[in-house]
């Protein structure tokens, strides 16, 4: 019977080492959202080095106070925590100044190197730039020419969009490469970060029953999906500009795609990780407008909630998707015939359930592996089960490896806490190699330019909704039909 498979969504260094954690851009929100917090988890569990010096850079210019008081605005803490969050400010600075201006960076290479000291410890920097793409070449040029640390490693945290198709995400690849070498070069998806996806590896290499059946003999077809209960909110004007498929399917979930269609790698170093992961995404042949499903929300049935059109900055004759579907074929021996649907969306409910034809028992549903990333992380495997009593009646169960109840007493960390931890441990494996960015955007950036050209209208589909009414027609073309009636019960999907 085939199977499908569903996805829903210590300090390292020394005391003679001196690592300055440069943050680019530390006055917007993806800094004091994201990087400041995960830093303080990081700080709080001893995992940042001993000497350790976190500089914010911004254009802006901020008092010291007021900068401290604005990034722990979403640092999360207990009456126990307190006294550490104060010691983690302790450490925290600021200086401010342009990104595209000689002068500025010396400034900051100043302040940085007082911060440092003059001692014979080696001087390790990491900058991670929390910066639009528009101002990505002229920061890494002014760091590698003004604030690059001669005594110690230098890493490059770039943040995504990495471009918007193949050719503008050349220009910048090539022009990072000038100056600075691969291997300092860190690219960050945060969804390589949750622990799920970190787990892929172990889960189907670690485990002798799944290494055996992951292949197009065993498995109907794999879905990856991504929902979110939000739309836009504030964020239209950005939005409108890239859209769904380059805001999360053509990293986030082909990031997925490629570690679950892999093979086994030779060693678990990063590079032979990445080797096999960019096999697969040139097994794949670009994506044809054909194989696409295109939604953009509206008001909610209520009303109370905005069509994607009413947010501000988007215009009224826009016709960005701010949801996806789209099929790829892998034509590789391992693969050939299984389609790998990807969904993503905004403004969408929270229900989910699946349908498909069984075996020798009538009515039966296939059997299912479900990796749940988030919310609530989860294995389980649905699969058919004789309904206790005298009847012969089948029923969906599941195998169920929940998290909040199998590891209540574990804490499972923020993604980018776990990247920025593999940043300072100089581990690879989890982010974005340039070769690998190539064959991602090859496969999308022919649809996309379609799409622009030709002005393709998305269908339309109401705010908390399952997405376009024609959505189950067109996965059911695609190989899946959904069980209706069936929930997994250890929480509300």
């Amino acid at each position: 019977m085939n199977t499908d498979i569903v996805f829903e969504m210590t300090s390292h260094s020394t005391e003679k080492e001196n690592t300055a954690i440069i943050i680019l851009g530390a006055s917007g929100d993806l800094a004091f959202k994201k990087t400041y917090p995960a830093l303080f988890g990081l700080f709080k569990n001893d995992f940042l080095p001993k000497s350790c010096q976190i500089i914010g850079y911004a254009r802006s210019e901020i008092k010291l106070d007021e900068f401290k008081k604005r990034i722990t605005s979403k640092i999360k803490v207990s009456d126990e925590d307190k006294a550490v969050l104060e010691r983690f400010l302790e450490i925290c600075t600021y200086c401010s100044g342009s990104y595209d201006k000689k002068e500025s960076f010396q400034n900051l290479d100043k302040f940085v190197t007082n911060l440092e000291g003059e001692d014979d410890r080696k001087k390790n920097r990491i900058f991670y730039m929390a910066l639009p793409p528009t101002v990505f070449i002229s920061a890494s040029e002014g760091l590698k020419e003004n604030v690059y640390s001669k005594k110690g490693d230098n890493r490059l945290i770039v943040e995504k969009p990495f471009g918007k198709d193949f050719d503008s995400s050349r220009v910048l690849s090539r022009a990072l490469s000038k100056h600075w070498k691969e291997d300092e070069i860190y690219r960050i998806d945060h969804y390589l970060g949750k622990e799920m996806v970190k787990n892929l590896m172990m889960l189907r290499f670690g485990n002798v029953i799944f290494g055996a059946v992951w292949n197009r003999y065993y498995i109907s077809n794999v879905q990856i999906t991504f929902k979110e209960v939000i739309g836009t909110e504030g964020r239209g004007g950005y939005f409108n500009e890239f859209g769904i498929i380059r805001d999360i399917m053509q990293n986030h979930l082909f990031q997925i795609l490629s570690i679950v269609a892999m093979g086994r790698p030779v060693t678990l170093d990063a590079e032979d990780v990445r080797n096999e992961k960019v096999k697969v995404l040139r097994s794949i042949k670009p994506l044809s407008i054909d194989d696409v499903l295109l939604g953009q929300y509206t008001r909610s049935a209520d009303g109370k909630n905005k069509g994607y059109k009413d947010d501000e900055g988007v215009p009224q004759d826009s016709y960005t998707a701010t949801f996806a579907a789209a099929v790829f074929n892998i034509a590789n021996e391992r693969w050939d015939g299984v389609p790998f649907i990807l969904k993503c969306g905004k403004a969408l409910d929270e229900a989910k359930a699946e349908d498909v034809p069984g075996s020798i028992y009538p009515g039966l549903a296939r059997n299912e592996l479900v990796i749940r990333i988030q919310p609530k992380e989860a294995v389980y495997m649905k699969v058919m089960n004789k309904e206790p009593g005298l009847s012969n009646a089948a029923v969906i169960s599941e195998l169920d490896l929940s998290y909040t109840d199998r590891y209540s007493l574990s804490r499972i960390p923020d993604a980018y806490e776990s990247l920025i931890l593999d940043v300072l441990k100089g581990e690879k494996s989890n982010f974005v190699r340039d070769d690998e960015l190539d064959a991602a955007w090859k496969i999308f950036t022919p649809v996309l330019h379609q799409i622009e050209k030709e002005k393709i209208k998305p269908e339309l589909y109401e705010f908390g909704s399952r997405g376009p009414a024609s959505l189950s027609r067109w996965i059911e073309n695609h190989g899946y039909k959904r069980t209706h009636g069936y929930q997994w019960k250890s929480t509300k999907l």
